[in-house]
Formats: C-alpha cells, structure tokens, sequence
C-alpha cells in the first residue's frame, strides 16, 4: 500500500472504515467521503474528510468506493478488498446468518493465543477495540454474499456459517447461491462447512451461538490452535456490537442486528434462554423492500415467539420504495397469531410505544439491521 493515495466513499460504514483503517496500517494515504459522521470514524482520527449530501472524490486521490455508490467511478469495495486479503494468508468467513460474530470469535481466539491476527469485520467488537486489526498473522475477514464479494476473495481457510437466501435481488433461488459458493469453495484448500455446533461453556447465548463457536474452533484448528486453547478463549468472548447487545436497567433492553426470520426467531429464543420467564417486547425495523415483501409470513411467524411486537415502516438502505410494501404487510401476516402487534410508522412512535407499556421486569428487544438501534438511546432516558 505504500504510496498509494485512498479516497474511501462511503468511508463512515462498517466495511470501508475497517479498509481504510487497514489500508492505512499498512501504508497508505487515506481519507474519505461520507454523508454523516459515524462512530466508524473515531479510529480513523485526522485523516482528511468530506462530510456532504453528494460523494466528493477531490482530484489526486484513488477512489474505493461502496456498493451503496455504484454510479460513483472508482475501485469497486470488493476489487480493493481482494487485494487486501491477497496480501496475507487470509480466513474468510461468509454465510447468510453468523458470520460477523465466528469472524470475531476466531480474531478473538487468535490473538487471545498469541497468534497476532490481523482482521476485518463489518461491527463493533468491544473486545478487540475496533472492526478492523493489524497484527502480523492471519487476516480474518467477515465477507459478504449479498453482493458477491466474497466469490472474489482468496482464502486459506474458508469459513461457511450456513445459507438461505436473503437477497432476492442478487439471486435468483437458493440454488444459484449454492452453486456460487461451491466454485468458489472448489478452488480453496481448506474449508469449513456444516460444522457442529460447540457444547463447551460460552458467555454468548442461544444456538445459533453454539453453532458460530463449532465453525469457529474448526477454522482455528486448521490455523494451529488446540481444540482446547479455542474453547478456553472462546469462553471469555462476550460478543459483538449490535449482536445480542444487553443494556441493563430497570428493564432490559437487548439490541440485536437480526433481520431476517431465521435471524429473528434465533435471537427470541436466545431472549428466553437467557431471560426465562420475562416478558419479551420487541420492536422490529423491517430492511429492504425486496425481502419485506417475499418474507413477510415468515417474518411474522418468527416474530410470533414474542409476547408483543410493534414494527416501524421499512428502512430502505439501496432499494427504492416499492408500492404496496411496507411495515404493515408484516402487521398483517401477524394478525392471526395471537400476537399483540402495532404498526408505528417512525423508530421514535415505535420507541414511544414500548415505553409506555414496559413494566419492571419486561425484556425490549430492539431489532433489525437499518437504523432502528437509535430507540436503545430512546428507552433508556
């Protein structure tokens, strides 16, 4: 990287800050443009930025941009992230559901055991003080298939969580993301796929969690680490930001990333593992038009394990609004459930209303992948 001279647009998210932050460790000049400051932004310090509606990309500078930019010229996100992981025998680590949190748990178990890792992952992980590492061994990277980024990458180890699919504006059927995900496994040496899920002791709840920590101790095993080291490291790991996040207080409140009903349900019952015999709200933030509208049902029959639910309007991120879709749709599909639900248009209606109706004792969860983590603040003033 020595030399080069980086322009990140869309440099505030959790994928391009970690970049440039690598990026910069590892020689280069970086800086960026993004619409709002974000707390992504801290690690990165001084470096020159532009803070504006429209991207900027000043003269002089090697654009890389975001997916969310594909109108902006420049280095496409996963051109410049293959010539990362290129740099370093890397593990990649993708899948539908999983995949940030066994990232943070084999970067975790890495350096816990003295292995000095270096990592890129798309959320905070309080443990390892920022999304992205620098260390000299392994790279850990969290890759995504939502735009087929990871089909692009290298990898030592190749770290599959599980598959679903979640994004039916990229793939046509579950089948044409298996297939991608089997020539791209065809051409790496060491793959870890439909790993049991893990018995041992972790600080992390639910299933889904024993399932990251299995896929994660297999991978770790293929880096060097003894079965016995990983676990003991894993035992201590406390999670990642937005990933069953616990705030404590007169009533509970668990922030959670979970977005799609496989997501949502595992997250409830993790909520009734954790917390038995509370009673558990949630407040649900539907992400894009596109998976609103083919997963309704299933959204609700996953938020049905809940004793009451509100949902706000959808959080579009890249799609535009789609007639007809809207928060309502998954209001709709709940009403012959049994549930309590309520449609509140806004993340602040919505937070209003769970305030009103908590009671001592009640656990909120706060749910979703858009912006709705700003009710956390909301309910506990």
């Amino acid at each position: 990287m020595n030399g080069r001279r980086l322009w990140f647009v869309g440099i505030g998210g959790a994928g391009l800050s970690g970049y440039a932050q690598l990026a910069r460790a590892w020689g280069a000049e970086v800086g960026g443009w993004d619409k709002v400051r974000t707390p992504y932004l801290e690690p990165l310090g001084d470096v020159p930025l532009e803070i504006a509606p429209e991207p900027v990309v000043p003269d002089g500078w090697e654009a890389v941009v975001s997916s969310a930019y594909p109108d902006v010229p420049g280095l496409r996100r996963k051109e410049f992230l293959r010539q990362l992981v290129s740099e370093r025998p890397s593990i990649v680590v993708s899948g539908t559901h999983g995949k940030g949190t066994t990232a943070a748990m084999i970067a975790f178990a890495l350096r816990e055991t003295g292995r000095d890792p270096a990592w890129l992952i798309g959320a905070p992980v309080p443990q390892l003080g920022s999304n992205a590492g620098f260390g000299a061994g392994h790279l850990v990277v969290e890759a995504d298939e939502s735009d087929r980024t990871v089909f692009a990458l290298p990898a030592e180890i190749a770290v599959v969580t599980n598959l679903e699919l979640d994004h039916h504006t990229e793939y046509a059927s579950v089948s044409e993301l298996e297939g991608e995900f089997d020539r791209w496994l065809a051409g790496i040496a060491h793959v870890v796929r439909d790993a049991p899920a893990y018995q041992g002791p972790l600080a992390v709840p639910g299933e889904h969690n024993r399932l990251n920590a299995g896929a994660a101790i297999a991978a770790l095993e293929l880096a060097g680490v003894s079965r016995d080291d990983a676990g003991a490291a894993l035992a201590r790991f406390t999670g990642t930001g937005r990933r069953f996040e616990v705030h404590e207080g007169a009533v509970t409140i668990v922030d959670d990333y979970a977005h799609h009903p496989t997501e949502i349900a595992v997250t409830i019952a993790a909520a009734r593992e954790r917390f038995p015999g509370a009673r558990l709200r949630v407040l649900f933030q539907p992400h894009l038009y596109s998976r609103t509208r083919h997963l309704a049902a299933e959204l609700a029959e996953a938020l049905a394990g809940a004793d009451d639910v509100t949902v706000t309007d959808v959080y579009p991120a890249r799609e535009q609004p789609v007639e007809g879709v809207s928060g309502k749709l998954v209001i709709d599909a709940l009403s012959d459930r049994g549930v309590l639900a309520a449609y509140t248009p806004t993340v602040e209606q919505g937070a209003e209303h769970l305030a009103r109706w908590a009671r001592p004792g009640d656990v909120l969860l706060v749910v979703g992948a858009g912006d709705v983590d700003r009710a956390v603040g909301l309910l506990r003033r």
